[in-house]
């Protein structure tokens, strides 16, 4: 059976979707006690450096082929989305709209660095 991945995503995905499916996913295991904004940060941290592993000692140039090797692109996706799926758990424990924080900060972050600047 191949791996899916976002060119073979059969229904449209939105992150209010997936964090409710995290949310019942977690809730049928009763891992909700567990999810408080510290552990759920302390795993995202842990699953980020899992994916700061794979290139931890490649050359940029190796880096920018990762997913030329089946195996590895398949470990790439795999931390991808764990990390993803530990922030949107955070999100859904504090009631952070992430999509609106993010718009927020690139608003924020054009102000504080105008294009053509250095």
């Amino acid at each position: 059976m191949s791996e899916p991945n976002e060119q073979h995503v059969d229904r449209p995905l939105d992150v209010a979707q997936l964090r409710h499916r995290l949310a019942e996913f977690a809730a049928a295991r009763n891992w909700g006690q567990y999810h408080t904004p510290k552990n759920l940060a302390s795993a995202l941290s842990v699953e980020a450096s899992e994916l700061v592993e794979i290139f931890q000692w490649l050359t940029p140039e190796e880096s920018m082929r990762v997913m030329a090797d089946p195996e590895t692109a398949h470990r790439v996706r795999d931390e991808i989305a764990d990390v993803l799926a530990y922030l949107l758990q955070l999100c859904e424990v504090l009631d952070v709209d992430a999509l609106a924080a993010l718009d927020a900060k690139i608003d924020r972050n054009e102000k504080r660095f105008p294009a053509g600047g250095e």
